[in-house]
């Protein structure tokens, strides 16, 4: 070829050649030249990088554009305006150099196997470009070099090798993207209406924004005790339990999915308490306790048992910076197919030490990682959040989004943003003095209408869907059972949700 074949580092056998098919490269090219259609077939798997000379990549450039692009027929002849100034090109004789790959055609039957194999020989010298700059900054041993931090770019570089090219490209036609569309449509008719995403497990949430969708970021914030851990636990276990209820059932387009919780808050195993307590219907408290009955053990090892081979994946490292997690939410993806996301809870992870303490700059910083996640993993990441504490000096108790705590880019980088508001929770702390004999009839009254308003509230909690960039606002009402810190629809609050 016209440029010379780079070469890797000395070995004791002498330098060794990066990877590499110059005969399958110049087939495949030839292939093209000679049937346009094949195109299509091989523009789903080949970009012109990875060609490994790059004159063949300027030709295949040229064919995609030709053909693509202007809609019309590729050749040597119809390439050689655009080809014939290429200098790599004049050093093989020119544009005679097109006619002679198209002189053997042995691509044309195996174009996509041709061009498997040069993306996949691509793919090597990559990896191998990423061993060599690892060895590079390895043996920097200066007192500003952070291994961990090496580590986590290295995974984040091994992560782009294993997910380029192939059918991924980031630019779609209109087509590939309105396909999309009706197909996440049907899904939705499928499932009997409502879900177009992932199961939330209620169906209440469900009718009103379809779920869980790929690539959003969804906030879900209160104030502390309001039971946001609760519901997005509630919500990771219901997408993992329908995940593995399709599986076993044969169904190939599941409404759940693997689920990744990241709990920079609780540890792993006081997380699992609180499922099996939903599930056993006992008390985490007496969970904790060991106050339990023989047969009350027997439903918790039962509970315990059905839910081993639940794809519910839980990460209690504390103190995780939004690089480290982004590392291993790809690699739960590579390894484990995980399709959501939970981050309880976003302020409790670190930002880069570019905020230089900056806290609104760093909030900003982890809310567009958690946006750029979603997107690049084409998953729905659901990230809890605080509250500030204006909500308490108000008296409308009742969550904004100005209220969202510390930057108002979380707001803007969120596709949905839920609010939870109890009233029952505020409305204890105004409970009046029991009716005694010696009570005024104001105190009757006062306490007649707190108790008639208490039991109209009481168990009740407020969705709010302040913000959804594909749909109305509105309130949704579901009932919190506090004993077991369960969420359930309102009309389904005995029977297991229909999505």
């Amino acid at each position: 070829m016209a440029e010379p074949v780079p070469l890797i580092a000395d070995n004791e056998n002498g330098p060794t050649q990066l990877p590499h098919n110059l005969e399958a490269e110049a087939a495949v090219l030839g292939a093209l030249l000679i049937d346009n259609r094949l195109v299509d077939d091989v523009q789903r798997i080949l970009r012109d990088d990875h060609f490994f000379d790059p004159l063949h990549g300027r030709i295949y450039n040229a064919i995609i554009r030709m053909v693509v692009d202007r809609n019309m027929v590729a050749n040597p002849v119809t390439l050689k305006p655009i080809l014939e100034s290429d200098e790599g090109l004049k050093a093989l004789g020119g544009t005679s150099y097109l006619v002679k790959i198209t002189e053997s055609g042995v691509a044309l039957i195996g174009a996509r196997d041709f061009a498997t194999q040069i993306y996949e020989l691509a793919l090597l010298r990559a990896l191998i470009g990423v061993g060599r700059e690892m060895v590079e900054k390895a043996v920097d041993t200066s007192e500003d070099v952070d291994p961990k931090t090496q580590i986590e770019e290295a995974e984040v570089e091994l992560y782009k090798v294993a997910e380029a090219g192939g059918e991924s490209g980031s630019t779609k036609t209109f087509a590939a993207a309105a396909t999309e569309a009706v197909s996440m449509a049907q899904r939705a008719l499928n499932s009997g209406g409502n879900v177009s995403g992932y199961t939330t497990g209620f169906a209440s949430l469900n009718h009103h924004f379809g779920g869980l969708h790929k690539s959003d970021l969804m906030i879900l914030a209160a104030r502390p005790g309001m039971g946001k851990t609760a519901l997005a636990t509630n919500i990771a276990f219901e997408t993992a339990r329908r995940y593995l209820r399709d599986q076993q059932d044969g169904i190939e387009q599941s409404l759940g999915a693997p689920t990744a919780f990241f709990s920079l808050e609780m540890s792993a195993d006081q997380l699992a308490t609180r499922i099996l307590s939903e599930q056993s219907k006992i008390s985490s408290e007496k969970l904790r306790k060991g106050d339990i009955s023989q047969e009350q053990f027997r439903d918790l090892a039962r509970a315990a048992a059905e839910l081993e081979s639940l794809p519910f994946y839980i990460d209690d490292t504390p103190g995780l910076t939004i690089a480290a997690l982004r590392t291993r939410a790809r690699r739960l993806k590579r390894q484990r197919g995980i399709g959501v996301i939970v981050v309880d809870y976003l302020q409790l992870l670190q930002g880069s030490a570019r905020s230089d303490g900056n806290r609104v700059q760093e909030i900003s910083e982890i809310s567009r990682g958690l946006k750029t996640l979603a997107k690049e993993l084409e998953v729905p990441v659901l990230a809890l959040s605080q509250l500030s504490r204006a909500v308490e000096q108000r008296e409308d108790k009742k969550p904004q989004l100005s209220d969202l705590r510390e930057s108002g880019s979380i707001e803007q980088d969120a596709d949905i943003v839920l609010f939870i508001y109890r009233e029952d929770y505020y409305h204890g702390f105004a409970e009046p003095p029991f009716v005694t004999e010696t009570s005024s009839p104001e105190d009757r009254e006062k306490r007649s209408a707190w108790e008639l308003k208490n039991a109209e509230i009481a168990g009740k909690a407020q969705v709010i869907i302040a913000k959804q960039r594909h749909g109305a606002t509105g309130t949704v009402t579901l009932h919190f059972d506090r004993e077991y810190t369960k969420f359930s629809d309102l009309a389904y609050d005995d029977q297991r949700p229909s999505h």
